[in-house]
């Protein structure tokens, strides 16, 4: 009775996405922009024109920023991948919905239960959408196969992976088989997941080159993995970067010396190991590797989406969107992974490139993927959905040096907030404990100026971007969770101990 109440349920729901669709305004025709949404998982700033790191090799990355416009300021609003996914795709901050761990899904909170997506928005608007690898967090419900896309392909993840892991050390936390790095023993990258997913997305763009005459404009969202862990690749990533030759990031001792004590608890107990643990186990230098050699897979995986559009003559009239949904550590601030509100974990690709927008463009103001949502409707003539709290970077497209209106704001956990604007990064933490970095001297924020008394007036400009209210967790928040109980905080329902603190 159960499953035949879901049957029915879903069928409702169906019918009413398609007749929400089928009665919208629309007035696209084939003339309508189409669009190609492509996302990387786990990918800070290294990418050729991000200059991220001055070995990596992203030359399909960078020949799509080169043909639009790069935003080098642009952060995520969670270092975590589901607030981080739910936030792009509602248009809502995870101060506003409360998701802010990798638990509950957006159709399971009553704030988000309802709200139209993104890709929803497209469809109601006359454009056929379609959906393949990660785009939402992990695996895809069945109301969601119901509700967010019209078409979908191949889910993507972590396959294949060996019988054992490459990198059999145990961790210093948590000892999570997906924390592997090393070269995956075939020859060919067809049976990578990410190699599957973009193949489905040739295969659609192949299928629109065909059509003629006054068709609906298509939404594709391609949706890769890498370089989520594990970071496997085959040999021929890996030769792009010897490891007699491997240049290491920066990260000086003692850097955290002036750094809050609670900043440990954005990070307290994770599967990603700590510099010390990779540094001692000799592991630094391969996960480095492996990172940078599954950043050029993935580029490879663009490349072939973007030749697509080329060969079938649709890339005049298509907008394209390249996004990160956080960046990743690779032991700066002696921790490698997320959950951070510096600038290695918040600093993220953003690139817009077709019709509408400047080429060879690169835009130093600071945005937000929050506002992914609203340009793509202005690029694509659509009405604006007023329930979205982005903002349209519409004038940035048009000319990339003028200013925005805000700075951009990232969360982890309510209460904990990076503000971000050219110059400045400020963080304040649930305990009332405060950061702040000059990014025109110090990139790297190796330099905490919040205790300086001369920048007292800079602080407080900055903190009046801090959301005035933190919705709490949602129900069903769980996995890197961060609350306070009775005086005490804790982390994923255990109590944090500073003594029992893992550095």
């Amino acid at each position: 009775m159960k499953t035949l109440k879901l049957l029915l349920s879903l069928l409702l729901i169906s019918f009413a996405v398609d007749s929400t669709s089928s009665f919208a305004q629309n007035n696209n025709s084939a003339s309508s922009p189409n669009i190609v949404f492509i996302a990387s998982d786990d990918l800070n700033d290294w990418i050729g024109v991000l200059n991220g790191h001055p070995q990596v090799k992203t030359p399909n990355i960078d020949r799509l920023a080169n043909r639009g416009t790069l935003f080098t300021n642009a952060h995520a609003q969670a270092p975590l991948c589901n607030p981080s996914r739910v936030s792009i795709l509602t248009g809502l901050r995870p101060t506003t919905t409360g998701i802010y761990g990798l638990s509950p899904r957006h159709r399971e909170v009553e704030r988000t239960k309802d709200v139209v997506t993104l890709s929803q928005y497209f469809a109601q608007n006359g454009y056929r959408t379609l959906s393949t690898g990660k785009i939402l967090h992990g695996g895809i419900t069945a109301a969601e196969r119901a509700t967010e896309f019209q078409q979908w392909g191949p889910n993507g993840g972590h396959n294949p992976r060996p019988s054992t892991k490459l990198m059999t050390t145990p961790l210093d936390m948590v000892n999570n088989p997906l924390i592997d790095w090393g070269v995956y023993p075939v020859a060919h990258d067809s049976v990578m997941d990410d190699y599957k997913v973009a193949s489905w997305a040739v295969e659609q763009l192949n299928v629109f080159g065909k059509e003629k005459g006054d068709v609906d404009p298509f939404f594709l969202a391609v949706g890769f993995n890498k370089p989520h862990v594990p970071l496997y690749a085959t040999q021929k990533w890996f030769d792009l970067y010897p490891k007699d030759e491997l240049i290491l990031p920066l990260a000086p001792k003692g850097d955290r010396m002036d750094i809050p004590d609670f900043a440990w608890n954005l990070h307290w107990y994770l599967p990603e190991p700590r510099l010390s643990w990779v540094i001692e186990n000799k592991e630094w230098e391969n996960k480095v590797r492996a990172y940078l050699a599954t950043i050029s897979f993935m580029d490879a995986q663009v490349g072939r989406v973007l030749d697509a559009l080329d060969a079938n003559g649709l890339t005049e009239n298509t907008i394209i969107v390249f996004w990160s949904d956080h960046g990743y550590h690779l032991g700066e601030k002696d921790i490698t992974g997320k959950n951070s509100l510096w600038e290695r974990s918040t600093h993220v690709p953003l690139i817009f490139a077709g019709p509408g927008v400047s080429v060879g463009a690169k835009s130093s103001q600071p945005a937000e993927l929050l506002d992914i949502y609203p340009t793509l409707l202005d690029l694509a003539g659509l009405a604006e959905n007023t329930e979205v709290e982005g903002i349209s970077l519409i004038p940035q497209l048009e000319n990339a040096n003028t200013p925005r209106a805000r700075p951009a704001i990232t969360t982890h956990n309510p209460g904990n907030n990076s503000v971000r604007t050219e110059r400045w990064r400020y963080i304040r933490y649930a305990d009332g404990s405060e950061e702040l970095y000059d990014h025109y001297r110090d990139a790297g924020e190796w330099s905490n100026l919040a205790q300086v008394a001369e920048y007292s007036e800079v602080k407080a400009e900055l903190a009046n971007w801090i959301p005035l209210q933190s919705t709490p967790h949602a129900v069903g928040s769980k996995h890197r969770v961060l609350y306070q109980k009775d005086g005490v905080w804790y982390w994923e329902d255990e109590p944090i101990v500073l003594e029992k603190l893992i550095k």
